[in-house]
């Protein structure tokens, strides 16, 4: 099936009205340009926001057209109904983000959108780190972090203290890439290099690291196995010895799994998806949703040396078999927001200037489930009669080996299980327990009936039946590629891989969440509106404009050999031969 004729029709008029819109430009300005997102997640969301926001202090015309190859907006965010019931919304993929996510953390207060409680804990309740055959550290809810932090202190010692003074620090030399002279880039392996970070990606996280062993001195190996490697786990599906030091260090999370506080984390009442949502509002942007774009290339006669390309998108319904079908509108730019790898995208030749690295990335099951049963105790190796945790996380025993990717899981066979908060069945109005479980592979009725301590029979997983069964009153699987597999390196992919071609997923190998991938959206918006109004930065982030500016100027480069330039840097730096 064609895209709509009032689609087409509204490119085409778009184009037309960028026509007419020339002669009331500012002088510097010579037309209305057309930018295709290609995503509607927090990069391409971000990137449509920030672009409309830049573009209008600059002075310019813009025109977005952000197509989306699913039926919702916010990527990886994603809602699903417990019982089918609107009110009773569950958070599928990213849960919560923290007040140090500057972008995502302003946009709830610039949208007026409502926090809501991350969980509803009973006094009794306790969060416990569990290895597969013993509970290594527990916290109580309600306890006092003071309880919490003597207890820290009297199995770990300082080290706890000490590793979150570094991910502090680290966090705090991250988010000098919001503002100049680190922002914008069009270098991340340059950023990075400028900012020390390399030494972090360079690096596995693991207790043998020369940089943790210089930054957190008389490190405690069992404080690496407990909590570190538990919070990279069920943050990042990966064990200390598979990802690289600063994703381990530098998200927030980390400090927030240590102290099993969540104190400063956030989450959106009915969806994280609005923030990006409201992104998109505010852009102005045309939106194609179930719409995958097919093909890019130039349009005839615009890819000649000296000459700025235009692309023309191919697109087609992401719901039918239809075939592609080639857009009347011409783009001056294009964003690439989201993986390459998985978009499908036929590039003719020339178009991608840059190689798109592959990288791997992991499958990670996410299972929401219902049911009136708690967790089992002696699933845990408790006593019985004890009461069972009510969340989980896991890490490798002593005794285990750690691997990459799914066969890191080790004997637990799962990364966590939270029990989320109660809900109300429909069926019975009585109360019951909403649980999500984060595993390598998806869950089966006998790993059920162990945690939960009753018979879940096999057909609780079959869509044949619409018979309730009693343990399971409702059941959600679903998978995601959620983040790279975290390996060391000190290059990334940079944000510009043709000439008006831009790319935002090369900072996931970086650091994978939504805020980061919303600060390359706002990057890649800041560049495209530079080169737009023919503007210049300095090395110390100083602002330069073209003609009608009379601010001090400097002789302006060609944007295009600038990027070149810079994206070539040396990186014959003073200590190299240590990264």
């Amino acid at each position: 099936m064609r895209l709509p004729l009032l689609k087409l029709v509204a490119l085409a008029t778009a184009a037309a009205a960028s026509a007419g819109l020339e002669s009331k430009l500012p002088r510097r300005v010579k037309e209305v340009k057309n930018v295709a997102i290609i995503g509607a997640g927090a990069a391409g969301t971000s990137a449509a926001y920030y672009l409309r926001k830049f573009a209008e202090e600059e002075g310019l015309a813009v025109n977005i057209t952000v197509f989306e190859k699913t039926d919702h907006i916010g990527g990886r965010t994603i809602t699903v109904n417990a019982f089918n019931d609107p009110r009773q919304r569950v958070e599928l993929g990213a849960s919560i983000f923290i007040k140090d996510n500057h972008i995502m953390y302003n946009a709830t207060k610039n949208f007026n959108l409502s926090p809501t409680g991350l969980t509803e804990p009973q006094p009794t309740d306790y969060t416990a780190i569990w290895d597969g055959e013993t509970i290594l550290f527990k916290s109580e809810a309600g306890a006092s972090k003071w309880w919490d932090a003597a207890r820290l202190f009297l199995k770990y010692g300082l080290v706890p203290y000490r590793a979150v003074r570094l991910v502090k620090s680290s966090v705090g030399t991250f988010l000098r890439l919001y503002d100049a002279p680190y922002f914008p880039f069009r270098s991340l392996t340059q950023r990075a290099f400028e900012l020390g970070l390399l030494r972090l990606t360079g690096v596995t996280a693991v207790a043998n690291s020369p940089v943790l062993i210089r930054s957190v001195p008389k490190i405690n190996p069992d404080f690496v196995r407990d909590l570190m490697q538990s919070a990279t786990r069920v943050n990042y599906a990966s064990n200390m010895a598979y990802i690289h030091g600063l994703e381990a260090m530098s998200t927030r999370l980390l400090i927030q799994q240590v102290s099993f506080s969540t104190d400063g984390a956030v989450a959106i009442a009915g969806g994280n998806w609005q923030i990006f949502e409201k992104l998109l509002q505010h852009s102005g942007a045309a939106y194609y949703p179930n719409t995958s774009v097919a093909a890019l290339a130039f349009q005839k006669g615009t890819d000649k040396p000296g000459s700025a390309p235009k692309y023309l998108v191919s697109t087609k319904s992401s719901t039918s078999r239809s075939k592609a079908m080639m857009l009347p509108t011409a783009f001056d730019n294009v964003i690439l927001a989201s993986p390459w790898q998985f978009s499908d995208i036929e590039a003719a030749h020339g178009v991608i200037k840059h190689r798109i690295d592959t990288i791997p990335y992991m499958k990670l099951h996410v299972t929401l489930f219902t049911s009136p049963f708690l967790l089992q105790p002696s699933f845990f190796g408790l006593k019985a009669g004890t009461k069972a945790p009510s969340n989980v996380y896991t890490t490798l025993g002593k005794d285990e080996e750690a691997h990459e990717g799914p066969k890191g899981v080790g004997r637990t066979g799962f990364y966590s299980i939270s029990t989320l908060r109660t809900v109300t069945n429909p069926r019975t109005q009585g109360k019951e327990f909403l649980y999500k479980i984060f595993s390598a592979e998806p869950v089966n009725s006998t790993f059920l009936s162990d945690i939960l301590g009753t018979p879940v029979p096999p057909t609780f997983i079959s869509n044949e039946t619409t018979s309730e069964v009693e343990p399971i009153s409702w059941y959600y699987p679903h998978w995601f590629y959620s983040y790279p597999i975290e390996s060391p390196r000190v290059t990334f992919q940079d944000p510009i891989v043709g000439r008006g071609l831009y790319y935002t997923s090369g900072v996931e190998s970086f650091i994978s969440t939504m805020e980061t991938s919303a600060l390359m959206g706002m990057n890649v918006a800041r560049l495209m509106a530079d080169d737009f109004a023919g503007v210049t930065r300095s090395r110390r982030g100083d602002r330069f404009a073209g003609a009608g500016d009379t601010r001090p100027r400097a002789p302006r480069e060609d944007f295009w050999d600038s990027m070149d330039s810079e994206m070539g840097a040396s990186m014959n730096f003073l200590g190299a031969d240590e990264l």
